[in-house]
Protein backbone atom coordinates (compact mmCIF):
# COMPACT_ATOMS: atom_id res chain seq x y z
CA UNK A 1 0.00 0.00 0.00
CA UNK A 2 0.89 3.43 -0.64
CA UNK A 3 2.89 5.39 2.36
CA UNK A 4 4.50 8.55 2.87
CA UNK A 5 7.83 8.06 3.77
CA UNK A 6 10.65 10.87 5.49
CA UNK A 7 13.93 9.27 4.06
CA UNK A 8 16.50 12.16 5.11
CA UNK A 9 16.86 15.20 6.12
CA UNK A 10 14.80 17.15 3.58
CA UNK A 11 13.87 14.50 1.60
CA UNK A 12 10.40 12.70 1.64
CA UNK A 13 9.17 10.07 -1.02
CA UNK A 14 6.13 7.93 -1.73
CA UNK A 15 6.79 4.04 -1.21
CA UNK A 16 4.92 1.39 -1.38
CA UNK A 17 4.49 -0.77 2.41
CA UNK A 18 3.41 -4.43 3.33
CA UNK A 19 -0.32 -4.28 2.32
CA UNK A 20 -2.25 -3.86 -0.73
CA UNK A 21 -3.76 -0.77 -2.45
CA UNK A 22 -7.23 -2.06 -2.12
CA UNK A 23 -7.16 -4.19 1.12
CA UNK A 24 -9.51 -6.82 -0.01
CA UNK A 25 -10.90 -8.62 3.18
CA UNK A 26 -8.01 -10.69 5.09
CA UNK A 27 -5.08 -9.39 3.36
CA UNK A 28 -4.35 -7.25 6.42
CA UNK A 29 -3.31 -9.38 9.30
CA UNK A 30 -5.29 -8.28 12.54
CA UNK A 31 -5.18 -9.69 15.99
CA UNK A 32 -7.98 -9.76 18.69
CA UNK A 33 -8.34 -6.70 20.40
CA UNK A 34 -7.32 -4.77 17.12
CA UNK A 35 -8.93 -2.15 14.92
CA UNK A 36 -7.98 -2.38 10.88
CA UNK A 37 -8.21 1.62 10.04
CA UNK A 38 -9.00 2.78 6.21
CA UNK A 39 -7.35 6.55 6.65
CA UNK A 40 -9.13 8.99 4.96
CA UNK A 41 -7.31 11.94 5.48
CA UNK A 42 -4.10 12.96 7.86
CA UNK A 43 -2.20 16.20 8.81
CA UNK A 44 1.20 17.42 8.48
CA UNK A 45 1.86 19.18 12.17
CA UNK A 46 4.64 21.07 13.49
CA UNK A 47 6.76 18.33 14.74
CA UNK A 48 6.84 16.63 10.87
CA UNK A 49 7.95 20.24 10.07
CA UNK A 50 10.97 19.49 12.25
CA UNK A 51 12.00 15.92 11.65
CA UNK A 52 11.88 17.31 7.60
CA UNK A 53 13.97 19.83 8.74
CA UNK A 54 16.09 17.16 10.31
CA UNK A 55 15.81 19.38 13.70
CA UNK A 56 13.34 16.68 16.16
CA UNK A 57 15.72 14.66 18.12
CA UNK A 58 12.73 12.42 18.88
CA UNK A 59 12.29 10.79 15.58
CA UNK A 60 13.65 7.94 14.18
CA UNK A 61 14.73 8.45 10.55
CA UNK A 62 13.06 6.25 8.20
CA UNK A 63 9.51 7.46 9.51
CA UNK A 64 6.20 7.43 8.28
CA UNK A 65 5.28 10.93 9.63
CA UNK A 66 1.41 12.05 10.71
CA UNK A 67 -0.22 11.61 13.95
CA UNK A 68 -3.66 13.68 13.09
CA UNK A 69 -6.06 11.41 11.29
CA UNK A 70 -9.36 11.00 9.78
CA UNK A 71 -10.16 6.93 9.23
CA UNK A 72 -12.94 4.69 8.59
CA UNK A 73 -12.77 1.48 10.81
CA UNK A 74 -12.83 -1.20 8.03
CA UNK A 75 -12.58 -4.51 10.03
CA UNK A 76 -12.38 -5.53 13.88
CA UNK A 77 -10.75 -8.12 15.16
CA UNK A 78 -11.81 -10.53 18.33
CA UNK A 79 -12.75 -8.92 21.54
CA UNK A 80 -13.29 -5.54 19.91
CA UNK A 81 -16.21 -3.83 21.99
CA UNK A 82 -19.42 -3.59 19.87
CA UNK A 83 -19.10 0.23 20.12
CA UNK A 84 -16.14 0.21 17.42
CA UNK A 85 -17.85 -1.13 13.98
CA UNK A 86 -16.90 -1.58 10.36
CA UNK A 87 -17.88 1.78 8.34
CA UNK A 88 -17.56 3.97 11.45
CA UNK A 89 -15.67 7.52 11.79
CA UNK A 90 -12.93 7.70 14.28
CA UNK A 91 -9.48 9.84 15.36
CA UNK A 92 -6.86 8.38 16.71
CA UNK A 93 -5.21 8.70 20.46
CA UNK A 94 -1.74 8.66 18.61
CA UNK A 95 0.86 8.03 21.72
CA UNK A 96 1.25 4.94 23.96
CA UNK A 97 1.63 4.07 27.45
CA UNK A 98 3.24 2.18 29.20
CA UNK A 99 0.88 1.78 32.79
CA UNK A 100 4.27 1.53 35.08
CA UNK A 101 6.09 4.67 34.83
CA UNK A 102 4.63 7.74 37.39
CA UNK A 103 2.96 9.27 34.65
CA UNK A 104 0.98 6.43 34.22
CA UNK A 105 1.00 5.46 38.04
CA UNK A 106 -0.75 9.00 38.33
CA UNK A 107 -3.21 8.54 36.31
CA UNK A 108 -1.61 11.01 33.83
CA UNK A 109 -0.74 8.35 30.57
CA UNK A 110 -0.27 11.54 28.31
CA UNK A 111 2.43 12.39 29.39
CA UNK A 112 4.16 8.86 29.62
CA UNK A 113 7.88 8.47 30.02
CA UNK A 114 8.12 6.06 27.83
CA UNK A 115 5.56 7.20 25.49
CA UNK A 116 5.81 6.25 21.54
CA UNK A 117 3.86 8.77 19.05
CA UNK A 118 2.87 7.94 16.19
CA UNK A 119 5.03 9.03 13.15
CA UNK A 120 7.90 10.48 15.96
CA UNK A 121 9.07 7.11 17.70
CA UNK A 122 7.47 4.89 15.76
CA UNK A 123 6.05 5.05 12.16
CA UNK A 124 2.82 7.24 11.65
CA UNK A 125 -0.48 7.09 10.08
CA UNK A 126 0.51 8.37 6.69
CA UNK A 127 -0.43 5.35 4.66
CA UNK A 128 -3.70 3.62 3.29
CA UNK A 129 -4.38 1.51 6.10
CA UNK A 130 -3.54 1.07 9.71
CA UNK A 131 -3.86 -1.37 12.52
CA UNK A 132 -4.33 0.19 16.30
CA UNK A 133 -5.08 -1.23 19.58
CA UNK A 134 -8.96 -0.42 19.72
CA UNK A 135 -8.22 1.68 22.84
CA UNK A 136 -6.33 4.49 20.67
CA UNK A 137 -9.90 4.59 18.19
CA UNK A 138 -11.46 7.27 19.32
CA UNK A 139 -15.47 7.63 17.52
CA UNK A 140 -15.54 10.69 16.01
CA UNK A 141 -19.87 10.90 16.37
CA UNK A 142 -20.75 13.27 13.16
CA UNK A 143 -17.60 14.36 12.14
CA UNK A 144 -16.69 13.72 8.24
CA UNK A 145 -12.89 12.20 8.15
CA UNK A 146 -11.53 15.53 6.96
CA UNK A 147 -12.48 17.14 9.78
CA UNK A 148 -11.39 14.62 12.19
CA UNK A 149 -7.94 15.31 11.21
CA UNK A 150 -8.28 18.53 13.61
CA UNK A 151 -9.50 16.88 16.68
CA UNK A 152 -5.71 15.72 17.73
CA UNK A 153 -3.82 19.34 17.32
CA UNK A 154 -6.81 21.38 18.90
CA UNK A 155 -7.07 18.67 21.92
CA UNK A 156 -3.44 19.69 22.77
CA UNK A 157 -4.63 22.93 22.59
CA UNK A 158 -7.69 22.02 25.25
CA UNK A 159 -5.19 20.19 27.78
CA UNK A 160 -3.34 22.96 28.10
CA UNK A 161 -6.44 24.90 29.37
CA UNK A 162 -6.92 22.23 31.84
CA UNK A 163 -3.66 21.75 32.69
CA UNK A 164 -4.13 26.23 33.08
CA UNK A 165 -6.86 25.68 35.71
CA UNK A 166 -8.65 28.62 33.69
CA UNK A 167 -11.78 29.65 34.96
CA UNK A 168 -14.27 32.66 34.26
CA UNK A 169 -12.60 35.26 36.19
CA UNK A 170 -9.27 34.53 34.41
CA UNK A 171 -7.45 36.51 31.97
CA UNK A 172 -5.84 34.40 29.14
CA UNK A 173 -3.02 35.16 26.95
CA UNK A 174 -2.01 32.93 23.88
CA UNK A 175 0.97 33.03 22.67
CA UNK A 176 0.84 31.70 19.41
CA UNK A 177 -2.01 30.81 16.84
CA UNK A 178 -1.59 27.94 15.39
CA UNK A 179 -3.47 25.18 15.65
CA UNK A 180 -2.36 23.92 19.20
CA UNK A 181 -3.28 27.36 20.27
CA UNK A 182 -6.44 27.98 18.41
CA UNK A 183 -7.40 24.76 21.06
CA UNK A 184 -6.25 26.74 23.73
CA UNK A 185 -8.23 30.23 22.43
CA UNK A 186 -11.33 27.94 22.07
CA UNK A 187 -11.28 26.30 25.14
CA UNK A 188 -10.41 28.98 27.57
CA UNK A 189 -13.97 30.87 25.97
CA UNK A 190 -15.88 28.26 26.44
CA UNK A 191 -14.88 28.44 29.73
CA UNK A 192 -15.64 31.95 30.04
CA UNK A 193 -12.34 33.52 30.15
CA UNK A 194 -11.16 36.64 28.72
CA UNK A 195 -8.81 35.72 25.98
CA UNK A 196 -6.23 37.67 24.50
CA UNK A 197 -4.15 35.89 21.45
CA UNK A 198 -0.80 36.51 20.27
CA UNK A 199 0.75 36.37 17.04
CA UNK A 200 2.98 37.98 14.27
CA UNK A 201 0.38 36.68 11.35
CA UNK A 202 -2.45 39.75 11.45
CA UNK A 203 -4.53 37.07 9.03
CA UNK A 204 -4.41 34.23 12.36
CA UNK A 205 -5.15 37.22 14.85
CA UNK A 206 -8.34 38.05 13.14
CA UNK A 207 -9.33 34.09 12.80
CA UNK A 208 -8.42 34.11 16.98
CA UNK A 209 -11.27 36.64 17.05
CA UNK A 210 -13.67 34.79 15.67
CA UNK A 211 -12.92 32.19 17.76
CA UNK A 212 -13.17 33.32 21.08
CA UNK A 213 -10.43 36.11 21.96
CA UNK A 214 -11.56 39.24 23.14
CA UNK A 215 -8.31 41.50 22.67
CA UNK A 216 -5.16 40.55 19.86
CA UNK A 217 -1.55 41.11 19.71
CA UNK A 218 0.82 41.29 16.91
CA UNK A 219 4.33 40.85 18.77
CA UNK A 220 6.13 42.15 15.82
CA UNK A 221 4.32 45.76 15.86
CA UNK A 222 2.86 46.01 19.77
CA UNK A 223 4.07 47.41 22.57
CA UNK A 224 3.54 44.46 24.13
CA UNK A 225 3.88 45.33 27.95
CA UNK A 226 2.15 48.42 27.93
CA UNK A 227 -0.75 46.97 26.00
CA UNK A 228 -1.40 44.59 28.31
CA UNK A 229 -1.44 46.40 31.21
CA UNK A 230 -3.97 49.04 29.32
CA UNK A 231 -6.00 45.49 28.67
CA UNK A 232 -5.79 44.17 32.48
CA UNK A 233 -6.24 47.01 34.39
CA UNK A 234 -2.10 46.88 35.18
CA UNK A 235 -2.70 43.26 36.61
CA UNK A 236 -1.20 40.95 33.47
CA UNK A 237 -2.84 38.20 32.38
CA UNK A 238 -3.46 35.53 34.93
CA UNK A 239 -2.90 32.69 32.84
CA UNK A 240 -0.18 32.65 30.11
CA UNK A 241 -0.66 29.38 27.23
CA UNK A 242 3.08 29.52 25.20
CA UNK A 243 2.26 27.69 22.40
CA UNK A 244 5.18 28.89 19.53
CA UNK A 245 8.25 27.04 21.29
CA UNK A 246 10.91 29.69 21.21
CA UNK A 247 13.07 31.52 23.21
CA UNK A 248 11.48 34.78 23.01
CA UNK A 249 7.94 33.54 23.75
CA UNK A 250 9.27 31.51 27.03
CA UNK A 251 10.56 34.49 28.31
CA UNK A 252 7.38 36.80 27.33
CA UNK A 253 5.29 34.43 29.30
CA UNK A 254 7.28 34.62 32.66
CA UNK A 255 7.73 38.30 32.31
CA UNK A 256 4.58 39.31 31.49
CA UNK A 257 2.19 36.79 33.54
CA UNK A 258 0.89 38.46 36.79
CA UNK A 259 1.96 37.45 40.17
CA UNK A 260 0.80 34.59 41.20
CA UNK A 261 -0.44 33.44 37.78
CA UNK A 262 0.19 30.68 36.01
CA UNK A 263 2.23 29.61 32.48
CA UNK A 264 1.86 26.61 31.05
CA UNK A 265 4.01 25.53 28.37
CA UNK A 266 3.16 23.39 25.00
CA UNK A 267 6.29 24.63 22.45
CA UNK A 268 9.20 22.68 22.54
CA UNK A 269 11.96 25.63 22.52
CA UNK A 270 14.76 24.63 20.03
CA UNK A 271 17.51 26.19 21.58
CA UNK A 272 18.14 26.55 25.40
CA UNK A 273 16.12 29.30 27.16
CA UNK A 274 17.24 32.12 30.02
CA UNK A 275 15.39 33.58 32.50
CA UNK A 276 15.18 36.23 35.52
CA UNK A 277 14.44 33.72 37.85
CA UNK A 278 13.96 35.91 40.68
CA UNK A 279 10.36 36.28 38.65
CA UNK A 280 9.20 32.87 39.83
CA UNK A 281 9.78 33.60 43.04
CA UNK A 282 8.69 37.16 43.33
CA UNK A 283 5.93 36.54 41.65
CA UNK A 284 5.15 32.72 43.31
CA UNK A 285 4.45 31.24 39.62
CA UNK A 286 2.96 28.24 39.13
CA UNK A 287 5.15 27.39 35.56
CA UNK A 288 3.49 23.85 34.22
CA UNK A 289 4.26 21.80 31.07
CA UNK A 290 1.67 20.56 29.29
CA UNK A 291 1.80 17.44 26.82
CA UNK A 292 -0.55 15.45 24.15
CA UNK A 293 -3.95 15.38 25.45
CA UNK A 294 -6.22 13.42 27.74
CA UNK A 295 -9.01 10.98 26.11
CA UNK A 296 -11.62 13.65 28.01
CA UNK A 297 -9.86 16.33 25.78
CA UNK A 298 -10.58 14.34 22.64
CA UNK A 299 -14.10 13.87 23.27
CA UNK A 300 -14.33 17.65 23.95
CA UNK A 301 -12.82 18.89 20.94
CA UNK A 302 -15.66 16.26 18.82
CA UNK A 303 -18.11 18.24 20.84
CA UNK A 304 -16.58 21.25 19.63
CA UNK A 305 -16.41 20.29 15.99
CA UNK A 306 -19.96 18.59 15.97
CA UNK A 307 -21.53 22.03 16.65
CA UNK A 308 -20.63 23.23 13.64
CA UNK A 309 -19.63 26.82 14.77
CA UNK A 310 -15.83 26.11 13.80
CA UNK A 311 -14.80 27.72 10.29
CA UNK A 312 -13.18 24.31 9.61
CA UNK A 313 -11.64 24.96 6.26
CA UNK A 314 -10.04 28.20 7.15
CA UNK A 315 -8.20 25.91 9.58
CA UNK A 316 -6.87 23.97 6.76
CA UNK A 317 -4.06 25.91 4.54
CA UNK A 318 -3.76 23.36 1.78
CA UNK A 319 -5.15 19.86 1.12
CA UNK A 320 -3.74 17.46 -1.97
CA UNK A 321 -2.71 13.67 -2.43
CA UNK A 322 0.36 11.48 -1.78
CA UNK A 323 1.77 12.51 -4.40
CA UNK A 324 1.77 16.43 -3.91
CA UNK A 325 2.76 15.47 -0.16
CA UNK A 326 6.66 16.44 -0.70
CA UNK A 327 5.73 19.62 -2.61
CA UNK A 328 3.25 20.58 0.02
CA UNK A 329 5.68 20.24 3.13
CA UNK A 330 8.52 22.59 0.79
CA UNK A 331 6.27 25.20 0.64
CA UNK A 332 5.25 25.33 3.70
CA UNK A 333 9.50 25.38 4.58
CA UNK A 334 9.49 28.38 2.40
CA UNK A 335 6.27 30.28 4.19
CA UNK A 336 5.87 28.80 7.94
CA UNK A 337 3.98 31.44 9.42
CA UNK A 338 1.04 31.28 7.15
CA UNK A 339 0.22 27.55 7.13
CA UNK A 340 -2.25 26.07 9.78
CA UNK A 341 -2.91 22.75 8.91
CA UNK A 342 -1.78 20.89 5.52
CA UNK A 343 -4.27 17.41 5.09
CA UNK A 344 -3.16 14.47 2.92
CA UNK A 345 -6.16 13.19 1.48
CA UNK A 346 -5.89 9.11 0.58
CA UNK A 347 -9.00 9.21 -2.19
CA UNK A 348 -11.14 6.46 -0.41
CA UNK A 349 -13.81 9.30 1.28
Amino acid sequence: MKAIQITAERTMALTEIAGTEQCPSGEIEIKAGEVLLRIEYVGFCGSDLSTFLGKNPMVRIPVIPGHEVGAVIERVGKDVPQGLKPGMTVTVNPYTNCGKCASCRNGRPNACQHNETLGVQRDGAMREYLVLPWEKVIPAGLLTPRTCALVEPMSVGFHAVSRAQVTDIDVVLVIGCGMVGMGAIVRSAQRGATVIAADIDDSKLELAKRLGASYTLNTLNDDIHARLLEMTSGFGPDVVIEAVGSAPTYQMAVDEVAFTGRVVCIGYAKTEVSFQTKYFVQKELDIRGSRNAMPSDFRAVIHYLERGTCPVDELISMETTPEGAADAMQKWVENPGKVFRILIRFGHE
